[in-house]
């Protein structure tokens, strides 16, 4: 489906936006983590809030095993 990748990432970049605007907008995912999903995709955006600054983790698939990212910190 042509434009689907550019698509994918316009609904990226507004959801990190949004997370920046209000980092305490995602859910907590554990003690340290949150995450907000990505629009129309299976996708989510796991983040870390420090003091304001959002330290995005990853860009994870919502089929993929659960924390599988969590090496990344």
């Amino acid at each position: 489906m042509p434009g689907l990748g550019e698509a994918f990432l316009d609904d990226v970049e507004r959801a990190i936006d949004t997370v920046r605007e209000n980092p305490r907008i995602g859910a907590p995912v554990g003690h340290r983590f949150r995450r907000t999903f990505v629009g129309r995709f299976p996708f989510s955006i796991v983040y870390l809030d420090r003091d304001g600054e959002v330290v995005i983790i990853a860009i994870a698939h919502q089929r993929k095993r659960l924390g599988y990212w969590r090496g990344r910190q």
